[in-house]
């Protein structure tokens, strides 16, 4: 229960920061930038670890692969929302529904795995809200800053809202149905997406090729966030890797 209401929160409060903050795009660029030190740093210290010292690890690569490729035909319909491209959404050359294909489908894929975690407050559960954060205030800023003091579109974008909202929570119900021993054929799956959006975050926010200290920072006060929850994980007493 707590794992969904902090999911479906994520998306809620990311929302409701983009509908108000949303114009002041740096905002979103840092929050995004620190989402992607703490998620590359979640994938290479949590979820690739119990993917190759599973049963089955030596084969998941070919997985690993197939959740970056996945992503990258998923950013054929979100054209790059994830990683912070909302400029040109405004000029409407990208269809509401094909954004909500691409963004149920990848949330519903990162919820799946959630079904057989044993810990409550998981590092893969928080990654997952911590990248829902700047995904869902970009989301809120397309979807309410699009026509100024129109409510013709209001309805439709709660309904994005809630379907966003609602994929994680509803992958991970599915998720139960599933045998616990395709538990880390997902994991690869996800963990190649989180590689894909992180890296594409963090290499591509810098296009002179500057040293910019601020995004560097970020980076590592992202990164730092999922260390001390790793360490902490690795303590409790129930955090063992299964």
């Amino acid at each position: 229960m707590i794992t969904v209401l902090l999911l479906i929160l994520s998306v809620i409060t990311g929302v409701f920061l983009g509908k108000h903050f949303g114009k002041k795009e740096k905002l979103a660029k840092n929050l995004l930038i620190l989402s992607a030190g703490f998620l590359i740093t979640i994938c290479l210290n949590e979820v690739f670890p119990q993917v190759y010292t599973s049963e089955i690890g030596s084969n998941l690569g070919i997985f690993v692969i197939g959740g970056v490729l996945l992503q990258m035909i998923l950013e054929a319909l979100t054209k790059g929302f994830e990683h912070g491209h909302f400029h040109h959404h405004s000029e409407h050359n990208i269809l509401p529904a094909a954004l909500m294909v691409g963004l149920f489908i990848h949330a519903f894929i990162e919820g799946i795995p959630l079904a057989n975690e044993e810990h409550e407050l998981s590092p893969y559960l928080l990654g997952i809200v911590f990248h829902n954060l700047p995904i869902s205030f970009i989301l809120g800023a397309f979807l309410f800053n699009r026509k100024e003091g129109s409510k013709s579109n209001s309805y439709p974008s709660l309904l994005i809202v809630a379907l966003f909202a609602l994929a994680s929570p509803m992958g991970m119900l599915l998720g139960n149905y599933f045998n616990p021993d395709l538990q880390p054929y997902f994991l690869a799956i996800v963990g190649g997406i989180f590689l894909h959006i992180s890296s594409v975050i963090i290499f591509e926010s810098n296009k002179n090729h500057n040293i910019d200290w601020v995004k560097i920072g970020l980076v590592i006060l992202g990164v730092s966030l999922a260390l001390i929850m790793h360490l902490f994980h690795s303590h409790s007493p129930v955090g063992h890797h299964h």
